[in-house]
């Protein structure tokens, strides 16, 4: 688990969402729908992904 990485896709847009959601969403450094970018497995990110976890898709790359 020393190097996981995961592939994070914004699958729903951010309008009308919480402002925490928001924030945690902007903060894996995604911008706009259907946006992927890979980010390390750290419980920081994870707690992240998992605030929002409805508005995205995840997968271990």
């Amino acid at each position: 688990m020393a190097n996981q990485k995961l592939k994070v896709t914004l699958v729903k847009g951010l309008n009308g969402r919480l402002k925490n959601h928001q924030a945690s969403v902007r903060g894996l450094g995604i911008r706009r729908i259907h946006q992927s970018v890979v980010v390390d497995a750290t419980p920081e990110n994870r707690g992240m992904i998992n605030t929002a976890c409805y508005m995205l898709k995840v997968e271990e790359v």
